[in-house]
């Protein structure tokens, strides 16, 4: 019997957990959906990533106004995928912040990427009517910037490529809170669909190097002490090198995308089936490590129409 299309059956909803991990730095996390970070500075707050729909970013909003009537000044987007930005009108912000890559990257796929999302995971776009349209960056940068919060420094950053080409990551240095986006998550699949195997290891040598005494992850529980960043770090490495280690010598040996997908699945269920979301992610996982071990450094576009094609080639 085939498998429900990607996460289309999973209407239940997660339940809401906000909390400060540093003085001024909140987590919203929802049992590995869509996680979003919180800085609250001297004058302002600081929002990093947005939810899929203005009235799922009302949650987050309504949770910010139970700790700071301070205005929410900037949205920073981690990266271009749908569920993280297209709530980002609903904040009223007067800065949306990404990175240059992840603005060529909304040019070259971001409509593509909200239909396809959209058909992937529908429990996530509540109300996706409310939509305003693709949310683009009023600000961007190449390699780093620094914002002050009143006497606040936050710093963003794209450390390399990871989850995206694009990915960044926010460090507040006073609190030594690092907000990482999808480049790091905790018990919940890595999204790879858009991914770069061989430089995202390397990325979270980069966030590891900063000693974070905490972190939020893209999804998951916050990583409240040293020794949890640790291990946030360390599973999704290994989530990372058993994925793409295993499809690689499947490439290398001639196997087909199918031979590879059932490979890596065997050998994955043991000690990441119970992810969240890991399910959903494999195929689309596999056919970008598999991309990528053919020679294809440049992910292919997810439309709607492909997801369903390579679900039913792979998980049928």
């Amino acid at each position: 019997m085939a498998k429900e299309f990607a996460s289309a059956g999973d209407m239940e909803e997660k339940e809401i957990s906000f909390g400060e991990i540093a003085p001024g730095c909140y987590a919203f996390t929802a049992q590995g959906d869509p996680n979003t970070g919180i800085i609250v500075g001297d004058d302002s707050v600081m929002v990093i990533d947005a939810q899929a729909t203005p009235v799922m970013a009302q949650k987050v909003i309504d949770r910010i106004r139970t700790v700071t009537d301070k205005p929410i000044k900037h949205v920073v987007l981690s990266h271009y995928h749908a569920v993280r930005v297209l709530g980002a009108s609903a904040y009223g912000a007067s800065e949306i912040i990404a990175s240059d890559l992840t603005r060529r990257m909304i040019v070259e796929r971001g409509q593509q990427d909200w239909d396809s999302e959209f058909g992937r995971f529908p429990r996530l776009f509540q109300a996706a009517d409310s939509i305003p349209g693709l949310t683009w960056p009023t600000q961007t940068f190449s390699s780093s910037m620094t914002l002050w919060l009143g006497k606040r420094e936050v710093k963003i950053m794209h450390l390399g490529r990871a989850h995206t080409m694009g990915d960044i990551v926010v460090w507040v240095p006073d609190a030594g809170v690092m907000f990482s986006g999808d480049i790091v998550e905790y018990h919940s699949a890595c999204y790879c669909g858009d991914g770069h195997f061989g430089d995202w290891p390397k990325t979270l040598d980069r966030i590891a190097a900063f000693e974070p005494k905490a972190l939020v992850p893209g999804r998951g529980d916050a990583l409240g002490s040293p020794e949890m960043v640790n291990e946030g770090i360390a599973l999704t490495r290994e989530f990372l090198t058993t994925l793409y280690g295993s499809v690689s010598k499947s490439a290398e040996q001639g196997r087909t995308l199918k031979e590879a997908f059932d490979t890596v699945r065997e050998l994955m269920a043991p000690k990441f089936g119970s992810f969240a979301i890991h399910e959903h992610c494999l195929p689309f996982n596999v056919a970008r490590a598999y991309d990528e071990a053919k020679g294809m450094d440049h992910p292919q576009i997810w439309t709607a129409e492909r997801d369903r094609e390579m679900w039913n080639a792979l998980q049928g």
